[in-house]
């Protein structure tokens, strides 16, 4: 794997200085994709402990998985939030392909974006703050917030166009094979069982949780490929947030 993938993955997934990279090539962008989940560990583990120091110290579960969610975005420069957000008004627009990738292009949030962060955010905190009270809580939650970031994987199948010819959607779409996706996948399968069995749950949580990621995050792509084509930067940032959502929603129930 290059260096410059990596470089490029926690530059642009975190706020952990990362150096320039030059043009962003194939092979670049899929090691990027396929190691986000991995360059998002310091910032997930940082996230799960303070959540869990909260909840440990009396803070309602809540409160935990709220400053779960926030520090996540703060260290990720909140911008998946800004993808979503912008998914969510450019779906909710008018049925025109191009003017919803204009109305996603302006950048303004609007009501379908801000109900869907609402929404999206607190179904991710409620869940967090949930697990969290439960024995190793805080590993729980990290590794479900890092195995969030294997929604890119999706968006970055080689079967997937993007919908416009310039931004991040144009430079990494069609950069991931789906064998490397099914890896990717199975890989956070088995971390999450492992997790489960350090929790004290049934190995098989783990493996129900992972599942809850390419279902939500698969649901959103095929709704975006169709409405909008292809693929976006902002696309790929709303998959990241569905998937965690899905993750967290499964992991709450399968735990």
């Amino acid at each position: 794997m290059s260096a410059d993938g990596w470089r490029l993955a926690t530059g642009t997934l975190t706020r952990i200085p990362a150096g320039a990279i030059g043009q962003v090539t194939a092979p670049i962008a899929r090691t990027a994709m396929v190691i986000g989940s991995v360059v998002m560990a310091p910032v997930a583990l940082a996230a799960g402990l303070v959540g869990w120091t909260a909840v440990r110290l009396g803070a309602p579960g809540l409160v935990g998985g709220l400053l779960v969610v926030g520090i996540v975005a703060q260290l990720s420069r909140s911008i998946h939030w800004d993808g979503l957000a912008d998914t969510a008004d450019g779906l909710g627009s008018s049925w025109d392909r191009d003017r919803a990738l204009d109305i996603m292009r302006t950048g303004d949030v609007g009501p379908m974006g801000a109900g869907t962060l609402v929404v999206v955010l607190g179904l991710q905190a409620a869940s967090y703050g949930a697990l969290l009270a439960r024995p190793y809580g805080w590993l729980v939650v990290a590794a479900l917030v890092c195995a969030s970031r294997a929604a890119l994987v999706l968006g970055c199948l080689r079967s997937v166009p993007a919908a416009r010819p310039e931004g991040l959607g144009q430079a990494v779409a069609g950069s991931v094979p789906w064998y490397g996706a099914a890896v990717v996948w199975l890989v956070w399968a088995g971390v999450l069982s492992g997790v489960a069995l350090l929790s004290g749950a049934n190995w098989w949580a783990g493996a129900i949780a992972a599942a809850g990621g390419p279902l939500a995050g698969g649901v959103l792509l095929w709704w975006c490929v169709r409405r909008l084509g292809g693929i976006t930067g902002d696309v790929l940032g709303a998959l990241v947030e569905a998937a965690a959502a899905g993750l967290a929603v499964v992991a709450v129930m399968a735990w």
